[in-house]
């Protein structure tokens, strides 16, 4: 018998079973959706100009080598990205109250914060909370990590907005001390973000029941075109005393997607207590992946430490941004003028890189079998796969549908 023959089929991954079906599809019509990354108004990735530089200067650089970095990471990076997120004149940072480690990428980021609150979390049996839905590997990552992985209301399905009442009570409902996991803007897979007013109602709520936050932050600049904004509820509840972990991703908004950059945040209630907990995630980053991988993370710092660099990064971001915004409202327009039943103004009021569509799970099936229309089963979309050349065509498709599939 062979030693591997009690190990069970795992389940597919959706999103990577979905890209696999798209790459085999070789109609000229084909759309895919289902990615989560950037595209231009040609349908092709977009190298940010400022990354181009970055790689330009590294590689002329006489002092350029490829030697394993630190367990902490590249620290022009770490310090640079610890900016990014708490601002410029963080009260917490200027304390000496936070830690950042290099990760590799955003999952890597909530896989080392995953095991180090599976050892260390207060009380121990306290569960991990995550919005219904939410990324698809957030689960996988808190189980496999031991944790006991529950959800709390997000989405309101009829309307396609945030139910903030069903969130609010299941938090409140929570037994005390649990552990929520945020999306700090541009949330995945619904587009639906609070309002500043419902975060301090979140915060407050998390305030009195004692809950841990976890933000898991994958679109920051990405979301408004601001990075400022997009960190608000971050900033809030640093300001608001709270102890609290970052996820940190530069996937999406420096296009490093397969250079796995990204970083892991700290926030304690003391600068006493910041030697304690990082060593102990520089023990388990070192015992996961020993160091990070330093060429993103070059590339990144060389953005974010250069003023001339980073404001035309700055401009970059909000280019996509906008270009998004655009296809979301002449998605929503063409609905419109076609008459399509339903109402779409939640393609607009959603924001980032993907919408919740709403349609059904056998709609999404016809809009593949029948137009190579490639969505995710619940019916989100990339809105950056959408461009002038193909929306008539998304449009015309999903009306169709509409009226013909339940």
């Amino acid at each position: 018998m062979s030693y591997f023959s009690a190990v069970p089929q795992a389940p597919a991954d959706g999103i990577l079973k979905l890209s696999v079906l798209s790459r085999a599809d070789s109609h000229p019509s084909k759309v895919d959706l289902g990615v989560g990354a950037y595209r231009d108004d040609n349908g092709k990735p977009w190298v940010l100009p400022v990354v181009r530089e970055a790689e330009r200067r590294l590689n002329e650089d006489p002092n350029f080598n490829h030697e394993y970095l630190g367990v902490g990471g590249l620290p022009a990076l770490t310090n640079c990205a610890q900016k990014l997120i708490f601002g410029n004149n963080s009260p917490a940072i200027a304390q000496g109250r936070v830690y950042t480690m290099q990760t590799i990428s955003g999952t890597g980021a909530n896989m080392v914060a995953a095991v180090f609150l599976k050892q260390f979390k207060q009380p121990n049996d306290a569960a991990v909370y995550i919005s219904k839905p939410t990324w698809g590997n957030h689960r996988s990552i808190f189980e496999t990590a031991g944790h006991q992985v529950l959800e709390y209301k997000y989405c309101n399905y009829e309307t396609l907005t945030l139910d903030i009442d069903g969130m609010l009570d299941d938090m409140r409902n929570a037994p005390m001390g649990q552990i929520f996991v945020l999306h700090a803007c541009a949330h995945n897979p619904t587009g639906i973000d609070p309002t500043e007013e419902q975060w301090r109602q979140i915060a407050q709520v998390m305030k009195d029941r004692g809950h841990f936050p976890f933000f898991d932050c994958a679109y920051q600049g990405f979301a408004t075109g601001d990075v400022d904004s997009d960190a608000y509820a971050i900033r809030l509840f640093v300001d608001l005393g709270f102890e609290l972990l970052v996820a940190e991703s530069f996937a999406k908004n420096m296009g490093l997607y397969g250079e796995r950059t990204g970083c892991l945040h700290a926030v304690c209630q003391s600068p006493e207590l910041l030697p304690q907990v990082s060593s102990q995630l520089n023990r388990l980053s070192r015992a996961t992946i020993s160091t990070a991988s330093a060429y993103g993370a070059k590339i990144a710092a060389t953005v974010l430490q250069d003023p001339e660099l980073y404001g035309e990064w700055l401009v970059s971001m909000e280019d996509m941004s906008k270009r998004i915004q655009a296809m979301r409202w002449m998605l929503k327009n063409k609905l419109v003028k076609l008459g399509t039943p339903g109402n779409w103004d939640h393609v607009t009021t959603q924001i980032g890189m993907f919408s919740f569509t709403g349609l059904s799970k056998n709609q999404v099936d016809a809009l593949r079998n029948q137009y190579h229309m490639y969505m995710t089963d619940d019916g989100r979309i990339s809105v950056a796969g959408l461009n002038t050349h193909n929306i008539d065509y998304v449009a015309e498709s999903i009306d169709a549908v509409v009226r013909t599939v339940n």
